[in-house]
This record gives C-alpha cells, sequence and structure tokens, in this order.
C-alpha cells in the first residue's frame, strides 16, 4: 500500500492529480444542470451537505451549501452548528488546509486567471493577517445584525456564482438591484483583475473558511516535512507556491494548502508530504542535480 501511494502521488503525476482534483470537484459540486429547463437554484436533499470550500448557495448549478453562509445562519439564529463544526474539525484535523488546494471551485478560478500571461505582483505578507479580521468580523456583525454581513456585503464568490446568474437568466430579480449589488459587483471586478496579477489573493487574505482551516495545518494528518540537511533555502518554493509561501521557513505554515507543488518543485529534493508520518509525495532524486546542491 505504501509503495502504490508512493508511486500514485510520484511527482510525475502530482501536478496532473491536483488540476484533475479541482476540476473534477468543481463538476461535482456544481452539477446541477436541472437550471438550464428550471431558472433557480437546487432546492434538493444535497443541500442539507456542505464542504470546507467557498461556493455560493445560491449557485445555479450548487448541490451543495456554503459554509460560511451556514455559520452566519446559526449566529444569526442564536445557535451552535453543530454538524458545521464536526464536519470542518473532521475534515481540518485529517486533510489540513488541503480542501482549499485540491477541492476549491474559487481557489480553481484564481489558479486558472493566475495563468494569463502578464505582469505579476507579489502581496505583502502582512496582509494574510486579513483574512483573520474578516472571519472576527464576520461572526460579531452576523450575531448583532443579525444578518448574514459577509454574504451580503462583501463576498465576490456569490456575486459571480449567483448574483450574476440570477440576474441574467431571471429578470425578475432585476428590480430588486440596489447599491449594495452596486458595492459587490466592484469588489468582484476589482478581485477578478487582482487574480490575473497575484497568486489567489482572496485566499491569501479575505476567506474566512481559509482562516479557520489553517490552524489545523499545526496538527493535521497530512503534513509538509522540510529536510534540513538537503535544504539549500534557494527559495524555490515560494516561487512555484500558489499561497506564495517559503515552506523551508515552516512546514505547518497556516497559509499551506498542501497542493504539493513544492514537492515537484524543489531541485532538492528537499520537500515530502506524508500522511500520518507516511511519505505519500516525494520528489524523486533528480541525477543531473549534483550533490552539493543536494546537502545543502
Amino acid at each position: 500500500m505504501h509503495g502504490f501511494m508512493n508511486k500514485f502521488f510520484s511527482h510525475n503525476n502530482l501536478p496532473q492529480l491536483n488540476w484533475f482534483g479541482k476540476i473534477f470537484s468543481f463538476l461535482i459540486i456544481n452539477g446541477y444542470w436541472g437550471v438550464i429547463k428550471n431558472p433557480t437554484f437546487y432546492q434538493g436533499p444535497l443541500k442539507g451537505i456542505t464542504l470546507p470550500v467557498l461556493n455560493c448557495y445560491s449557485c445555479p448549478l450548487a448541490y451543495t451549501s456554503c459554509p460560511i453562509g451556514l455559520m452566519q445562519h446559526f449566529l444569526e439564529i442564536r445557535l451552535v452548528p453543530y454538524y458545521l463544526i464536526g464536519m470542518i474539525s473532521t475534515i481540518g484535523v485529517v486533510f489540513g488546509q488541503a480542501t482549499c488546494g485540491w477541492v476549491c471551485p474559487f481557489g480553481l478560478l484564481q489558479d486558472i486567471l493566475y495563468k494569463i500571461p502578464g505582469r505579476k505582483v507579489r502581496i505583502p505578507h502582512k496582509l494574510y493577517y486579513m483574512k483573520y479580521l474578516f472571519l472576527l468580523v464576520t461572526i460579531v456583525l452576523s450575531i448583532w445584525m443579525v444578518s448574514p454581513v459577509f454574504c451580503k456585503y462583501f463576498c465576490p464568490a456569490g456575486t459571480l456564482e449567483a448574483g450574476l446568474p440570477h440576474i441574467i437568466w431571471a429578470p425578475e430579480f432585476r428590480p430588486l438591484l440596489t447599491w449594495i449589488f452596486g458595492l459587490k459587483f466592484v469588489l468582484m471586478i476589482i478581485f477578478l483583475l487582482l487574480f490575473v496579477f497575484t497568486k489567489r489573493p482572496f485566499c491569501t487574505t479575505s476567506c474566512p473558511m481559509g482562516a479557520i482551516l489553517g490552524g489545523f495545518n499545526k496538527v493535521s494528518f497530512l503534513q509538509m516535512h522540510v529536510s534540513a540537511y538537503k535544504c539549500t533555502k534557494c527559495d524555490i518554493c515560494r516561487t512555484v507556491c500558489p499561497m506564495d509561501i517559503s515552506i523551508w521557513k515552516n512546514p505547518k505554515d497556516l497559509d499551506c494548502i498542501r497542493c504539493g507543488r513544492c514537492v515537484v518543485g524543489c531541485p532538492a529534493n528537499a520537500i515530502e508530504m506524508t500522511f500520518r508520518g507516511v511519505k505519500i509525495a516525494k520528489l524523486n532524486v533528480n541525477p543531473t542535480l549534483r550533490k552539493s546542491d543536494t546537502q545543502g
């Protein structure tokens, strides 16, 4: 089994597996094509399922619920969301923040748009702490205002996946347009432009779900390991990382989404991905590397 996992998650397969995982997840989560016949969103039993990713409840194609929207709903009605806490905790303990790197539809969109050629810029890491502020503000204001403030006033995923489609496909919604939608539309355009020029700007600075899941990176079964003996501190891991982090500095980094690109990109074969201590992703040593390159 160990050999199979090592081969399955080898450097030859990992990038393709990651893209397949994100695209497959998008098609499963947003697979309700009945909207073509009936221009409204799915409201069947699968809406009772929520996954720790950002995908709007009201998206016409969505089968599942958004965890952030669900969290705000329970805060509004003053109930403890035991199911939501259990689901996020279970997945977090097992996989850490890996769902952000392998499953999240909004993460997929950011990765795709970043591939558009052009000048790229880096977001200062100090701004990464903003997402914790967004999480705190979302919790406090949802209780105080008795309203889903994040979804109502900010979330660009909701505007793109639900707001615009409903306005386009259901003309009866157009008279309901207000300044709030205008504000969210402008924010959506700003984020879409940022997606082209910088790595996952919404994930790094604004996503409450990422802020919650990141804490599990410290204790999750799925972990990253960096060999201090092999690592040359070249920082190529940061260059290839979609979250723009240097995994060699902290393998348990709260912003690591466990995508494995650093495993593939490391020229010194210093980075491994493990599950409960068992190696499941490791780059085979490149025979063209000099011995000094691998020894650091």
